[in-house]
This record gives C-alpha cells, structure tokens and sequence, in this order.
C-alpha cells in the first residue's frame, strides 16, 4: 500500500480549508466567550472508564483503545468530548453554582457514522452545568441558533428546522412500566422507527396497558401546535415534558426557526436524561449540531450535577459553507543583503499585509494567496504597486 494513502474516511485538511477552519473556530470561540463560556482543552488519551462513564456506555463501542506502554492501563482515544468537559466541572472546579464551559478538540471514532462521514472530527461544543430549570436549557437553545447563525448558517437563509424531544417520556414508560425493561433496547427500536407492529408484539408480551401510550408516542410527531399534551393527561411525566418542549419551541419560532417536536425521537436515550434537541438544514438528512441535558453523566466522577449542552462537527460544517476567497497579498523579491527591502517587507508585515517573498528560480504557487501587489524598487526606494 502506498505511503501516502489515508485510511478510510480520514482526511488531510489542506491550505486553503485550514485557514477557514481556524477562521471559523475563531469567530466561534469567540462568540461563546461574550456568552460567558470558558474555554477548557482535555487531553486526547484518557483511561477508558472515564471516557464512558455511566449513560456514556455507547461511546466504547466507537472508540480506539490502546495499553499504555508505561503504566499498562487500557486507554482510549477520546470519542466525544463531552464527558471530559463532565469531569472538569465535577472533580477539578467543583464550584457550586452555574458553571459554563466550552472547548474546540479533535476527536477519533473507530467507525464512520455513514460512507461520506468523517472519523475525526474537530467537535466544538458548550456545556452549562448547575441549573436543572428549564432556562438552561432555553440559553443552549438560543446560543446554538446563535452559534450557527455566526458562522454562516442563518435561519432566514438556509431553512433551519429545530428538532425536539424528551428523553424522559420513555423513562416515565419504563417506571410506569417496569416490565417492559426487559426489552428496553427493542422498545426503543420501534419507537425511532415508528413500527406500531413491533410495538403492539412488545407490550402485548410484557406489558399490555402500556400500548395505548407508547402508540400514542409515535402519532407524537410534527408542528408544536400539533403534538397537544391533552391526549397524555393521564401521564404527567409526558404532560410535563411537552410543555417544556413547547416552551423551547416557542422560543425558536421566535427567531425565524421553524420546529418539529417528535416524542418518539430518542435516539439519545440512555445518555440524555431530558430535553433533547437536533438542528437541520434543508437538502441535509444528518444533522448539522445535536444537544440536550445529561444530568446523570457527572455521577462517575463524584458529583452528578444538571447539565446540559450541544455539539458539532466544525469540520463538516465547514465544507457545507462558501469557499474563502483568496487572501490580498503583495509580492516581494529576494535580496538577501538589501536592508531596506528588508525594512519595507517587515513594515508591510507589521501593518498586517501578507508578504511573499519570491525564492530565486521560483514563481509562487499557493491556492490561498492572491498576489495583487509588488513590492517594487524605484530612485527613491521601496514601493508597493497594484498588479
């Protein structure tokens, strides 16, 4: 096999996308600072049972995983950055209140999430742990649409659609239920895909009067006026979960976003443990930036507290927005022993131009610069030039 080919669905970032990568992760760290969020970088390498703590399980399954040659601990390479985060907050700033996080690291997976996708992504997410009320979850709302109308992806131009559900609907079936626990994972199954057949098989084995509720779920689905929490009287869980869901929806609507609440929506479940939220864009069926709470995730580490939060890929985000054009740039010749050359190309530079300095025997080959100027020697010195 050549030396020079990737492996599958890993890439190289070349000029060009680089620049607008770290242009992006700019304006985006920049953006959560004046929310308040402060910035935290967890190592790459953790032991294993700390990158899937509790509700986190799944992750394993995605993860690389080596011995540690010093101390002989399996480790893993982290998957999701979020856990992390859980354990900063939890173990090393312990503080009492509110506490709001953000971070901007690579992460690896051991297998792609579909034939076009990525194993490694740069994830770029905010955590706000501390506040179990329904406002930390309307901030991380309004600070994703945010997010992403700073970076290019605006509601009023790319059709954004917010996705709402509720993890908790289930775990009230499940209490209500307990029966049904034993086919936890098929329950689940049939509700993401909607199949009323399986269902009906399943509680008709485990736990018949739970039927009607959990067909009730699936019919669960479309605009904020058409899922009414009337027909779930009888669950307050669900009434509960709907009206918070309504609140969020409310406030999207609001800001031009336009909203889908699908109470059978869970394929968070099992690490969120309330509200969860994906956002689309027309012409996309992945979505752009997933979230929602996870309460229970800082448990491992000692100190479970609400929490609540969102991610996405900055790398696949970047290849669905504009190409950057080419940078100005002004073209200098070499001359090694010409001092003010030199002083007229470090001025440019210390003014912000770029300056490219043109080796001997070479004309300048790059995508990312646009050589518009000279740098150019007349009887009274140095100047620039319009090409």
């Amino acid at each position: 096999m050549p030396l020079w080919r990737l492996p599958d669905h890993f890439s190289d970032v070349l000029p060009s996308e680089a620049r607008h990568l770290e242009a992006l992760r700019f304006a985006a760290l920049d953006l959560l600072r004046t929310w308040g969020y402060e910035l935290v970088t967890p190592p790459l390498l953790e032991h294993l049972g700390a990158l899937t703590p509790g509700t986190a399980q799944d992750l394993e399954a995605v993860m690389f995983k080596l011995v540690d040659p010093a101390s002989g601990d399996l480790l893993g390479v982290r998957a999701d950055v979020t856990p992390q985060v859980a354990r900063i907050d939890a173990h090393l700033l312990n503080r009492q209140g509110p506490t709001r996080l953000c971070y901007c690291a690579p992460a690896l997976r051991s297998q792609a999430s579909d034939a076009f996708s990525q194993r490694e992504l740069l994830q770029l997410g905010a955590e706000l742990f501390g506040h179990a009320g329904a406002e930390a979850d309307l901030e991380i709302q309004d600070l994703s649409l945010a997010l992403l109308a700073r970076l290019g992806i605006a509601a009023a131009t790319q059709n954004v659609t917010l996705a709402l559900s509720h993890s908790g609907v289930l775990a009230a079936v499940f209490e209500q239920y307990p029966s049904l626990r034993g086919v936890e994972t098929q329950v689940l199954q049939a509700l993401q895909t909607k199949n009323r057949t399986d269902l009906s098989s399943l509680t008709q084995a485990h736990a018949p009067q739970a039927d009607g509720l959990l067909q009730a779920l699936v019919s669960a689905y479309g605009a904020p006026n058409e899922v009414q929490a009337a027909q779930f009287a009888a669950w307050p869980a669900v009434v509960q979960a709907i009206e918070t869901l309504q609140q969020l929806a409310a406030r999207a609507q609001t800001q031009g976003v336009a909203v889908v609440i699908d109470l059978a929506d869970l394929s968070g479940y099992g690490y969120h443990t309330g509200v969860q939220f994906a956002i689309y864009i027309n012409g996309l069926t992945a979505s752009l930036l997933r979230g929602g709470r996870y309460d229970a995730v800082g448990e491992v580490y000692g100190r479970a507290r609400p929490a609540t939060g969102f991610s996405l890929d900055l790398r696949a985000l970047g290849r669905l927005l504009p190409a950057r054009s080419a940078s100005a740039a002004v073209l200098a010749p070499w001359g090694q022993d010409d001092a003010m050359l030199d002083a007229a190309v470090a001025a440019l530079r210390a003014s912000g131009d770029i300056v490219l300095r043109s080796l001997p025997g070479h004309t300048a080959e790059q995508d990312e610069f646009l050589c518009d100027r000279a740098l150019v020697k007349t009887a009274k010195g140095w100047f620039v030039q319009t090409l």
